[in-house]
């Protein structure tokens, strides 16, 4: 079949980011000695650095690795609610939602943590060789992609009457980052510079990384935090809030490790994050399949996967989440899922439909599935969204300047086959203030918990709120073999689920995985169920296409019922996918074309 570019192949080294500098500055890493997690963590800070609009350091990530020889494990760089975000305080304020801008929405930051233990655990270089790409495109500059300067002109007003210190970075002499000229950011570069002559004070590398983890927590880095989080900052609700992070909050976090959630299918071995994040919400939809599955890519085909997604997606909805517990087993078991797929049928379902696993009585949030006028998708990108135009692949921004940031993804394999896949999101430039000594802003994730008591979901102080950050590992025959992932809020584990079952049910190509003819496939996804970002909302029996779907097949799915909107050609998902074959040890890799800025490399 046709592809935008071939899958790579090779035996030294593959990585797939969602930008060119990331994939290339990981891979530098690579040709220099270091493995799959030293590259992971450099092209990771180059992503904070070049996709600031989609991920910063205080956001958050989750890590699926799979060591040589060793167990897939989850690193949760998922930082929990403070101390003092509780129900009752936010509720005082006279909220109904929490915030989707602003420190209210600020968890504990939990992706430098992440990516530190990462490096201390499982890499060989020291801190300062990791960051010294970051540093450079900020200190020296990098030429901004074109979503980067849209997405700071869609807040202009905002930075220049309110958040000012971020018009000091992204607004310099009142100009927005523009395609083609050098764009920097001085204040994040001297950051981590000075964090690595403080941490450099320790002895030996593992040491060095320790101190860096504590100047994180309780050194100059959590003391400008926490001064962040005191002042008064205008949000969506249309008030200036102070937040709830403690120099105490942060002093008691630290990221972690945890066995993943795995599904076995037709041989192969799916693992994800738990159900903190949205993850296992792939296992179900693998689980809701029938035995034998209708023509891949026919109108039945997808109608199938499209409704067994919001049953998924409405246990997600009433079962996922950290302040409660979360009845796994039962949710991916046999019997459960052969009562669930008796109610697809063959019209769309309009309604939100959450299981009772274990004859526990589902309870939704009484905010969840409103349609919400005027912006009802589920993506934080916007997508399925009528008053944002065709469907974006970047940050978008709503006529009342509403904004919805994205998310990056990063997959390395290395020569001796350590495997390790990454969503990156969070502590967007526009989430929050760029906190003006360090250069880069707070996250927003709590918006995704509810406040309402008693649900898995519920705001609640040393609780995670459950993330749509999903990132996949894969196996065959208990080895891993392939890593990948994607941005896109809500949507990562329809695209996901599409991209592995393509791989899956479609002849491989050059003797391997056809990894780029399956990032390339026509793709789709729903709005069915509440949104995870705020204003939370919902879109009952919506399908987003993309146009190079059969015209046929688009009838059809119109015709059982489904409110198809067709969007560009190349508007739907930003894959990214690495592969290792254990038999003969050759890599390969691939990466979306949508974006014009996601890259594989590899040799």
């Amino acid at each position: 079949m046709f592809t935008t570019r071939p899958t790579l192949q090779g035996t030294f080294g593959m990585v797939s980011s969602t930008h060119w500098l990331a994939s290339q500055s990981a891979m530098a890493v690579l040709e220099d000695g270091g493995n799959a997690y030293d590259a992971a963590v450099a092209g990771a800070f180059v992503l904070h650095v070049v996709e600031p609009h989609q991920n910063g350091p205080a956001g958050e990530v989750p890590i699926l690795l799979a060591p040589v020889g060793g167990e897939v494990r989850v690193l949760c760089g998922q930082g929990v609610a403070p101390a003092g975000a509780t129900v009752a305080h936010y509720r005082g304020l006279g909220l109904d939602l929490v915030p989707g801008t602003g420190p209210l929405a600020a968890a504990v930051p939990g992706a430098f943590d992440a990516w530190m233990l990462l490096l201390r655990d499982h890499g060989t270089k020291s801190l300062a060789e990791v960051l010294k790409y970051a540093i450079g495109y900020a200190e020296d500059g990098h030429p901004p992609v074109e979503g980067l300067g849209a997405t700071v002109e869609s807040v202009r007003e905002l930075f220049e009457t309110e958040w000012t210190s971020s018009a000091d970075v992204y607004l310099p002499g009142g100009e927005a980052p523009s395609h083609g000229a050098l764009f920097r950011n001085p204040a994040l570069a001297a950051t981590w510079r000075r964090l690595i002559a403080e941490s450099g004070a320790a002895s030996g590398r593992e040491a060095q990384i320790e101190a860096a983890r504590e100047i994180w927590r309780s050194g100059f880095i959590a003391e400008a935090l926490v001064r962040q989080s005191a002042r008064p900052t205008l949000d969506t609700s249309g008030e200036r809030h102070t937040g709830t992070l403690t120099a105490e909050d942060l002093a008691a976090w630290s990221a972690s490790y945890e066995a993943p959630v795995t599904y076995d299918w037709n041989g192969w071995t799916l693992c994800k994050a738990g159900p903190w994040s949205q993850g296992p919400a792939l296992l179900q939809q693998l689980a809701l399949l029938p035995p034998e599955l209708p023509a891949y890519g026919s109108a039945e085909y997808v109608h199938l996967l499209i409704e067994g997604c919001k049953l998924a997606m409405a246990d997600r909805e009433a079962w996922y989440g950290d302040a409660a517990e979360v009845p796994v087993t039962e949710l991916l078991s046999e019997t459960y899922n052969a009562r669930r797929r008796g109610q697809v049928g063959d019209k769309a379902s309009f309604e939100l439909r959450p299981g009772s696993p274990g004859g526990r009585v589902p309870r939704t949030s009484g905010a969840a599935g409103v349609v919400v006028a005027g912006r009802p998708g589920s993506s934080p990108m916007g997508v399925g969204d009528p008053t944002l135009g065709p469907a974006p692949v970047e940050p978008a921004v709503s006529p009342d300047g509403f904004t919805r940031g994205d998310t990056c993804h990063l997959d390395v394999v290395d020569r001796w086959g350590n495997m390790v896949a990454a969503t990156p999101s969070g502590g967007w430039l526009q989430s929050n203030p760029v906190i003006p000594e360090l250069g880069f802003p707070l996250g927003t994730r709590l918006q995704m918990t509810w406040l309402e008591e008693g649900l898995p979901n519920t705001l609640t102080p040393g609780r995670r709120p459950r993330t749509t950050l999903t990132p996949s590992l894969a196996l065959r025959d208990g080895v891993p073999v392939l890593a990948f992932g994607t941005p896109g809020g809500d949507q990562q584990d329809q695209w996901q689920l599409h991209f592995f079952l393509s791989l899956a049910l479609r002849p491989p190509v050059r003797g391997g995985l056809d990894l780029q003819g399956a990032i390339d496939a026509p793709n789709w996804h729903n709005d069915s169920f509440p949104s995870s970002f705020y204003p939370r909302g919902t879109l009952p029996g919506s399908v987003t296409v993309e146009s190079r779907m059969s015209p046929e097949v688009v009838a059809e799915l119109r015709r059982r019922g489904h409110e198809v909107t067709v969007e560009p050609a190349w508007s739907a998902g930003r894959l990214c996918a690495v592969a290792r074959d254990p038999e003969t040890g050759v890599l390969s890799a691939g990466a979306n074309p949508r974006g014009m800025q996601g890259y594989a490399v590899g040799r």
